[in-house]
């Protein structure tokens, strides 16, 4: 009980400096995630399916996690001209561009905050630990 303890107790600390400096630059996690996520896809997009998939959203959350990227033209919604029923979120070049000054920003941050923190093999053994419970949630979530 001590690591969920530990978690519950501390991520909602660590979230809070991470939305405080994302702030700045007009974002929320949410939000980077998302533009992190397509700014790693090939040709700087993704299904919208999967791109909800890997943000754990609904496409009902998807959409309203959707709307602030879209309305600031950081995204555009592409529709799949050979199935109409799918569409693609893209990174415009305004969403790549703030993704690029935001990025080390960020990184600096979560190492200042957790990762410089820890020593190699706590690091790898939380990766590791996160990746089976992220394995899990997918079977039952």
């Amino acid at each position: 009980m001590r690591a969920w303890r530990g978690f519950i107790t501390t991520s909602p600390g660590l979230q809070r400096v991470i939305e405080r400096d994302l702030d700045q630059f007009g974002l929320d996690a949410g939000d980077y995630q998302l533009l992190a996520m397509l700014s790693e896809a090939p040709d700087k997009q993704m299904r919208m399916c999967d791109l909800a998939s890997v943000l754990r959203l609904t496409r009902g959350g998807l959409t309203r996690r959707m709307k602030g990227v879209l309305d600031a033209g950081l995204v555009e919604r592409i529709n799949d001209e050979d199935d109409r029923r799918s569409a693609y979120a893209h990174l415009t070049p305004r969403g790549w561009s703030l993704i690029k000054r935001v990025a080390p920003h960020h990184v600096a941050t979560v190492r200042a905050m957790m990762i410089d923190l820890l020593t190699p093999a706590e690091i790898k053994a939380l990766g590791s630990a996160f990746e089976k419970i992220s394995s899990h949630l997918r079977t039952v979530v």
